[in-house]
């Protein structure tokens, strides 16, 4: 998947279920962000408008080719091989346009190319393609960079603290539960984070991606929320087109479908990136931004790492260098790891079995009781 030049994860990533599980320093490390980036070559923050276009059309051609032979080759199948061949498609169609997403969240953190203007144009058209408000979640994921590991701050993910828990929370705290709690965040998720900021930061007031108005947003940054929605109208206007023409079905196997996979990626890579029983969570008295940006955790996906620019086991370098092009992360995470040490944490459990472990482990935060250090949460499930 035009991976050339990568360097593979070093085998010293790979530890045990148990050392995964081993809670990292909370303590303020021994290191400074400067320190880090002189160990990274420099050549790894050089950004190329060739190279980062080539990993682009090479995700378009693949794409389209699924398309194309899905179009053309499906209908001459025998019907129970077509029970086989379309599952085939959304799943490998849906993992190809989950790697176009990636790319275009790599334009709203200015990691495509030297232009800004360039890097918006790109991030608008393929973000609006895959139904994401450009701008209006660009901001917001900034912030989310901002603000990582801060129980008042953070955007995303935040995790309640006991008490927060409904009176219900007891009754899924079981297998069945689990299930049907993932399931919904999986498929329901994404959208309902954009419309009505579920499972985000508290605002006071409507907080929607589609609403320029929102207190998510400031003055200067409303006119591009219009932008971002105008683009979203533009491909759902596409979209009633295309089906009205060849019919909903067509347009639910071809875009639909994949489409719902691609949600359900982006919400799992996520999830699993900032939940993790062994990260902490600071409160405003204890957060700063580099232990928050070192509160996440790489994570292996077989040769999906590929597919999606490795996106997932690259993580903790992406948000300490978030414009730094997913094509140099492996190597600068390779150059920091031995100073960030047991800061470092990647977990190679396999991410179905992950998924399901973290909803059983991590119900909520709760003050450090081991060490009584006052200001950090650690996960806990004991409801």
């Amino acid at each position: 998947m035009g991976a050339g030049g990568r360097m593979p994860v070093p085998p010293s990533s790979k530890k045990t279920e148990t050392e995964a599980l081993k809670r990292v320093p909370c303590e303020k490390p021994p290191f400074t962000l400067g320190d880090l980036k002189k160990a990274i070559p420099p050549q790894c923050f050089k950004r190329s408008i060739p190279r980062s276009f080539s990993y682009l059309i090479s995700d378009i051609i693949i794409a389209s080719c699924f398309y194309y032979v899905a179009t053309n080759y499906f209908s001459l199948l025998p019907q129970s091989i077509s029970y086989l061949a379309w599952p085939l498609y959304w799943a490998c169609q849906g993992c190809v346009l989950t790697g176009i997403w990636v790319i275009a969240h790599e334009c709203g953190h200015h990691a495509f190319s030297d232009y800004q203007w360039l890097d918006d144009t790109v991030g608008l058209i393929f973000h609006s393609f895959l139904l994401v408000p450009y701008f209006s979640w660009k901001y917001s994921h900034r912030r989310h960079h901002s603000n990582t590991g801060s129980l008042e701050r953070d955007e995303v993910f935040v995790p309640k603290q006991r008490s927060a828990i409904k009176w219900y929370g007891k009754y899924l705290n079981n297998p069945l539960g689990r299930v049907v709690m993932l399931t919904i965040q999986f498929v329901l998720g994404w959208p309902l984070y954009l419309a009505f900021n579920v499972s985000g930061r508290p605002y006071d007031g409507f907080a929607s991606h589609f609403f320029p108005n929102a207190p998510i947003y400031n003055d200067r940054e409303r006119l591009q929320i219009y932008i971002s929605d105008a683009g979203i109208l533009a491909v759902c206007y596409g979209l009633y087109r295309y089906a009205a023409a060849q019919g909903m079905a067509s347009m639910f196997c071809l875009y639909g479908v994949p489409l719902l996979i691609v949600n359900f990626f982006l919400v799992l890579i996520t999830y699993l990136q900032h939940t993790h029983p062994s990260l902490p969570h600071y409160d405003s008295s204890e957060w700063d931004w580099l232990r928050g940006a070192l509160a996440t955790v790489d994570r292996d996906y077989g040769i999906l790492n590929k597919v999606f620019h490795n996106i997932t086991d690259t993580h903790v370098a992406h948000h300490l260098f978030s414009t730094m092009p997913h094509y140099n992360a492996m190597e600068a995470t390779k150059a920091i790891k031995p100073i960030l040490g047991e800061y470092y944490q990647f977990d190679g459990t396999p991410w179905y079995k992950a998924m399901y472990r973290e909803a059983k482990e991590c119900i909520y935060v709760e003050p450090d009781r081991e060490d009584e250090k006052k200001g950090v949460y650690w996960y806990n499930n004991k409801l």
